[in-house]
């Protein structure tokens, strides 16, 4: 230190500005990090992710209207008719294309922007694929139940791109902006943290050197408080608290927005399309008779995926359903709803949760009643019990688990907009707060020191 009163003045001065410059750095890139943390989970990679889910999810949809559609013929005893069905398979084509194209759009990456390419391309080659097949299956009259072979093999050409590379493809995008939004949570929330700390250790020095200082002039000149370095030292201490209260809260939106909006949305979203495709496989089952194995088999590797249960075939798989429906409360399970099951979930998404599980299970006790009428030789039943009109049909009751899956997506995604909304929020006007902060301190202290200093010229 120097050894003049003069000289130490100055020289605690200048460590006040140091440690004031480097809390307000501190400050500034923490926000930084805060708000490109935000940024990407909340409105860039973290939609995309979303869009491309509904993408998988409609072009699923797509091809289950489409056997559907060819599975009922030109039948009208059954309450739904073909062009009911088509006008779906419409809808659902047409709602793949805008998700695609918002895929499309939100796609920063060259890598992304050309698998969405090929992903419209492959659109229009099984759009063509699946009109085909239409138009053989209106040629051929056919009654419910398994069109001609010239309609299957035209249907399989187009159901085989779908699984082969459509479903693939969309699966893709989904991967690496899910992969993006984890890595940019991990670093950016590690970041806020790592700037609160600094922002907490720097905050300290500064107000040690703004008490030291203080100290030092009472001493020197018998002054109690020091009219500019006393608020200096107050300001200090509300812009270290504010600070890293709005830190904290940052880190806790963030986590918020992962954790309990974004992980459990995409993980429904997913869910949501993997049970759409295994709803198909239910009327494949009954459309393709040579197939009838294969599609047995990826619908118990799909339903076990949703919810995992040991068992080495389907009525195994549906007996242990069954089984475990009886106690949803003392269940424990893997797969996506079994990822679900593990979150905290309280009040309305409880209940919405419990009421998934119910439906998932009234599903697969319909699955069994639709298999059982096809192995006894009763395909018009079989059939009936998949398109009918009654309340406890496979579409009926497919469609009604599958409400019951987007509404407790939907108590998520609440979550996740509130979250995104809270840490856009929070940082706002700290680009104001920071330097004017910084300005009326260095003005108190300088308004603090600048006398006592004009009696040694």
């Amino acid at each position: 230190m120097p050894r003049t009163v003069a000289g130490r003045v100055r020289t605690l001065t200048a460590l006040i500005i140091l440690a004031l410059v480097a809390l307000l750095a501190s400050t500034w890139w923490a926000v930084g990090a805060a708000r490109d943390g935000v940024r990407v989970i909340g409105h860039d990679a973290g939609p995309q992710v979303v869009a491309t889910g509904d993408l998988y999810f409609h072009l699923t949809d797509m091809d289950a209207h489409l056997a559907n559609a060819l599975l009922i013929g030109t039948s009208r005893d059954l309450g739904m008719r073909r062009d009911q069905l088509l006008a779906r398979y419409e809808q659902s084509r047409a709602k793949a294309g805008a998700a695609l194209l918002q895929a499309s759009r939100l796609a920063d990456d060259p890598t992304e922007r050309e698998t969405a390419r090929d992903l419209l391309d492959a659109l229009g080659r099984y759009e063509r694929h699946a009109g085909q097949a239409l138009l053989l299956d209106e040629q051929a009259h056919h009654a419910a139940g398994p069109p001609p072979q010239r309609v299957l093999d035209a249907y399989r050409q187009a159901t085989d791109l779908m699984k082969l590379d459509l479903l693939p493809k969309a699966y893709n995008l989904t991967l690496d902006n899910g992969t993006l939004v984890r890595h940019t949570y991990e670093s950016e929330r590690s970041a806020v943290l790592t700037g609160r700390t600094l922002v907490v250790v720097t905050g300290v020095l500064l107000l040690a050197l703004l008490l030291a200082l203080n100290h030092y002039l009472y001493v020197r000149f018998r002054r109690v408080l020091n009219p500019g370095v006393a608020p200096a030292t107050l300001a200090a201490l509300v812009l270290v608290v504010m600070s890293t209260s709005m830190l904290s809260s940052q880190a806790g939106h963030l986590r918020d927005a992962k954790r309990d909006g974004f992980d459990p949305v995409l993980a429904l979203s997913r869910t949501r399309a993997i049970s759409n495709s295994a709803n198909a496989d239910q009327t494949r089952f009954l459309l393709d008779p040579d197939r009838a194995d294969a599609y047995t088999q990826t619908y118990l590797s799909k339903s076990q995926s949703i919810l995992y249960l040991q068992a080495d075939s389907l009525p195994e798989y549906t007996e242990a359903v069954e089984s475990q429906g009886r106690s949803w409360g003392r269940a424990r399970f893997l797969g996506f709803l079994g990822d679900e099951s593990e979150r905290a979930l309280t009040g309305a998404q409880a209940k919405a949760f419990e009421k998934v599980l119910d439906d998932f299970r009234a599903f697969q006790l319909a699955d069994r009643r639709i298999r059982d009428l096809a192995a006894a030789g009763r395909t018009d039943e079989a059939v009936r019990a998949r398109l009918g009109t009654g309340p406890d049909t496979g579409v009926r009751l497919f469609a009604r688990y599958d409400a019951s899956l987007n509404a407790l997506a939907g108590l998520h995604r609440r979550d996740f907009d509130a979250a995104v909304r809270a840490g856009d929020e929070g940082t706002d006007g700290w680009d104001v707060v920071l330097p004017v902060s910084g300005l009326v301190i260095l003005v108190l202290v300088a308004a603090g020191v600048r006398p006592r200093l004009a009696e040694y010229r």
